[in-house]
């Protein structure tokens, strides 16, 4: 008989989970997003707690906005779903840090996530906080009070600590066992009442437990450790994310929906999509045919879940590449799966003496052992494409201000020292930028001279003299430092140097990220003749962090006043420019976005509200940008006068941007067009009758 997660709940379900993050939508698109999940056969939202968010700095809480975790939980209650939390505290989940806020990194002596003690008090306290604000201070309050309005046993099917600990592990030596004791001890103290687990966590000691992250969990998972725990996809990836200079991972709706199918026919009881944003895109549009193809492969399953559950399991060949499963109930229900490997060719097969003609690598659904309801590479669906309306161009140079700005020089920085700072820690995480300044003299012979930068940065950009000299970048895929060396005109008096370094983002995995290296690693101008100037140590810097706009805040309405703008025309191919313009919002509902493609590098910000970091300038293989169109929320715009400000680091043009509107075809019809016969369909059991989206 298969355990599941729910039973000790009084309910034995098979539950499948979408994991949707507050803080990467609007509370205003939360509860559409939480509706399509649900309306597509989904009956857990899953998400991270993000540590950095609420508690930027020591002592210091922030619940409000999209980081209302607790308003969130409720509307998940509200829906009528579960929620399973991911508490961390580190979540890596592509997210700056891992989701530490980065002044963990001036504790004294601490090493995160092993058996160290100034990193395992901080970590008991975050969950162990009771204090009258408990209810927006504390994260484990969610599971710690079990009557309220968030934590009533409908919602809370299970939480989950650290974050795929064993691909670290190692790296800690004989620190890393005792901290997952540690933490699994210190957990189930808590008293919960719901289960705890850790994904990716082979040994999870008991009775906490252990699950599969990635994309054929099928197929690669070794099971629970014990007879006595479920077996769980913690994250089933639906696609994988995207780097800057990298192309899209686009897995099909065939494979998510075949891999989830044989999971279920090996006693998996709990699948999670991580992200549900493939089903929905990132404006929170249906996207099929992956989101009506997976809402008929849950009612498929859903219609024979409770001979899934308390049936007995067999296995056996049909062929060389072709399995049967089959749940059967004494003198009651059975279901079957049967399953074709072949990636190329149908397979035809005999299963209790009735002929089935099984299409390509899938897995054929008969909830009563005799006819096929479902099958994973069957799509009754077309996909519906993303159409793009444009709203407004800002081709109108006088609508347009800009400010460049200021190349700091060795004599106007504050901060001192006769080495090489490190980037991160110089920073704290309170800018992108660091600017290492030095002056420089040379003699007579050298000609031709050459400015080499080693760095372990993301991007560095010369300045001499304040004139741009050159820049470079490194990529995900690159090991060790990369390397730009910008020829350069130099003075015969004394030269101001200006690099500007530039992190897009904290690394967020590895072991021992306390110790991380970002920033410049070796400074050097070296002549024609061979001759070298060596500025890495032993040589006085001057340093800023940030850039003079940013600390401004010229972003903001309020503070435009700051600085003086100009025209436009006299700096639209200047590094370092920040451009400004007003706009009217696009009628209608559609989601609106910012179309780029004309600029380089930079951030852009919408009433003040950051929309992201761009990168257009860095193209993929294929010759193209990684990312074009940047959501502007719906709940960050006024019907007029609308502030944009853009940042730009290498000289786009704003003059060719847009802002659009996107739609998708077809989304008038959520419901799949393919039908299981009406016998095999329990209502109750499906939510798919109750709203309309």
């Amino acid at each position: 008989m298969m355990e599941d997660l729910s039973s000790s709940m009084g309910q034995r379900k098979i539950l499948f989970s979408g994991s949707i993050h507050y803080p990467r939508s609007t509370p205003e698109m939360w509860p559409s997003l939480i509706a399509k999940a649900k309306e597509g056969g989904v009956d857990v939202i899953q998400t991270y707690v993000f540590w950095n968010l609420h508690e930027p700095r020591p002592g210091e809480y922030d619940f409000s906005g999209r980081n209302d975790v607790v308003g969130f939980v409720k509307e998940i209650q509200a829906q009528g779903l579960y929620v399973c939390l991911r508490i961390g505290p580190f979540i890596e989940s592509e997210w700056t840090y891992g989701g530490f806020p980065f002044w963990l990194h001036d504790v004294p002596d601490i090493v995160y996530r092993s058996d160290n003690e100034p990193f395992k008090s901080l970590h008991a306290k975050l969950y162990l906080k009771n204090s009258e604000h408990d209810e927006i201070r504390g994260f484990i309050c969610f599971a710690r009070r079990s009557n309220n309005t968030i934590t009533g046993k409908r919602d809370r099917p299970g939480i989950i600590i650290e974050n795929e600990y064993q691909n670290v592990e190692a790296a800690f030596g004989d620190k890393g066992p005792p901290y997952v004791l540690w933490a699994a001890k210190m957990a189930v103290e808590l008293q919960t009442g719901v289960p705890w687990v850790m994904c990716k966590q082979a040994d999870a000691p008991d009775p906490v437990i252990n699950t599969c992250n990635g994309m054929r969990c099928g197929e690669t998972f070794g099971g629970p450790n014990s007879p006595t725990k479920p077996s769980l996809w913690t994250e089933n990836w639906t696609s994988f994310y995207q780097v800057y200079g990298g192309e899209p991972y686009i897995r099909s709706a065939e494979d998510i929906a075949f891999h989830v199918t044989l999971f279920i026919a090996k006693k998996g009881s709990y699948i999670n999509y991580y992200m549900f944003h493939a089903p929905l895109d990132e404006y929170g549009l249906i996207r099929q045919p992956k989101w009506g193809h997976l809402k008929d492969l849950h009612a498929a399953i859903k219609s024979c879940s409770t001979t899934i559950l308390e049936g007995v399991q067999s296995n056996f060949s049909l062929g060389q590449l072709q399995q049967a499963y089959i749940f059967e109930e004494k003198g009651a229900g059975c279901a079957a799966f049967l399953v074709n490997n072949d990636q190329k060719n149908n397979a035809t097969v005999e299963f209790r003496n009735i002929t089935f003609e099984l299409l390509p690598k899938s897995i054929s659904i008969l909830p009563d052992c005799e006819n096929i309801i479902f099958n994973t590479a069957k799509v009754n669906l077309e996909g519906n494409e993303i159409t793009r309306t444009s709203s407004q161009l800002f081709d109108d140079s006088d609508r347009w201000e800009v400010y460049t700005d200021v190349i700091p020089n060795f004599a106007d920085t504050n901060l001192k020292s006769d080495t090489l700072l490190e980037h991160m820690n110089t920073t704290k995480d309170k800018s992108d930028y660091l600017w290492y300044t030095f002056s420089f003299q040379p003699n007579s012979s050298c000609t031709e001279p050459v400015l080499h930068v080693e760095s372990l940065a993301h991007v560095a950009s010369a300045f001499v003299n304040n004139k741009y000299s050159g820049s470079a970048h490194g990529s995900k895929d690159a090991k060790g430092p990369f390397t730009m060396e910008a020829p350069i005109v130099l003075n015969d008096e004394m030269n101001n140097i200006s690099i500007l370094s530039t992190m897009v983002g904290l690394p967020d995995s590895g072991a021992f990220l306390e110790r991380r290296y970002a920033g410049l690693t070796r400074v050097e101008i070296r002549c024609a003749q061979q001759e070298v100037y060596n500025f890495t140590n032993n040589y006085e810097w001057g340093y800023q962090v940030g850039l003079s706009g940013e600390n401004l805040n010229i972003y903001m309405r309020e503070h435009l006043g700051n600085i003086e703008w100009n025209e436009v025309a006299s700096a639209t191919d200047q590094p370092l420019t920040w451009f400004k313009i007003e706009f009217d919002a696009p009628k209608g509902d559609d989601p609106v976005v910012l179309n780029l493609r004309t600029m380089g590098k930079g951030e852009a910000w919408v009433n003040g509200q950051s929309i992201g970091r761009y990168w257009l300038s860095f193209l993929t293989s294929r010759g193209q940008p990684s990312q074009t169109l940047y959501h502007i929320p719906r709940a960050f715009l006024n019907t007029s006068g609308n502030l944009l400000v853009l940042l730009e680091e290498s000289g786009g043009d704003p003059l060719h941007i847009s802002v659009d509107t996107v739609s998708r075809t077809g989304l008038q019809e959520h419901a799949s067009r393919y039908h299981p016969p009406q016998q095999f369909y329990s209502v109750q059991g499906l939510l798919l009758d109750n709203l309309t989206v």
